[in-house]
């Protein structure tokens, strides 16, 4: 019997209380809502700053940060929410997946979230965050959800909430990239830009091994 799926929640932001987690937190909720028996984790990158930053000039990961990437890896699907600065993502965010190797995450199913102070920055979510996770090579939900101070009250924020978390229940219920990793993961071509350790629980599981 295989069991539950895992849901990763990641969120970048960086205030208390934070839109951007509000955010994805209500996504995560719709999501174990229409399917009970996914497990989420919550991975907040706030508290991981600095450790993201040494993994980018020396290539190590502190024990922190290498349990985020871990649940990461174990994880059937991902919620991946970061604030809008200056019409782009947050650096914390991006600088989070340039640490990740980049076969971390090959066909995962992932839906994009992002919040601004303003709706100037509807399009950042789909115009410059969805292609950095098809570099990365995952399986992005065709929702993408965004919310600016206006959109809290709005209904068709839920309707949009609803939707992207039933596209990622449906990926995440496909075995997508559970398939690759057990059947085609040799036709890829894999590299790393970080070095996190090659026997590592998290490297073997990105490798669609086994942690022992």
């Amino acid at each position: 019997m295989r069991q539950a799926n895992r849901l990763a929640i990641l969120s970048a932001g960086t205030s208390d209380p934070s839109s951007t987690t509000l955010l994805a937190s209500r996504l995560g909720n719709r999501v174990t809502g229409l399917a009970p028996s996914v497990q989420s984790a919550v991975i907040e990158l706030r508290p991981l700053a600095a450790d993201i930053m040494t993994a980018l000039t020396s290539g190590l990961a502190g024990p922190r940060l290498q349990q985020a990437i871990g649940t990461l890896a174990e994880a059937d699907a991902v919620i991946a929410a970061t604030p809008v600065y200056n019409a782009g993502p947050s650096g914390l965010f991006t600088s989070f997946f340039q640490v990740l190797d980049n076969d971390l995450l090959i066909g995962m199913p992932v839906v994009l979230a992002a919040t601004a102070g303003t709706a100037r920055h509807a399009l950042v979510a789909d115009d410059l965050i969805r292609p950095m996770f098809a570099y990365l090579r995952t399986l992005t939900a065709p929702t993408s959800v965004f919310a600016a101070p206006e959109d809290w009250a709005d209904p068709a924020l839920n309707t949009r909430i609803d939707r992207a978390a039933r596209e990622l229940v449906l990926l995440m219920d496909s075995g997508f990239a559970r398939a690759i990793r057990d059947e085609s993961w040799d036709s890829y071509q894999h590299e790393s830009e970080v070095s996190l350790g090659l026997d590592t629980d998290m490297m073997r599981l990105a490798a669609g091994g086994s942690a022992q």
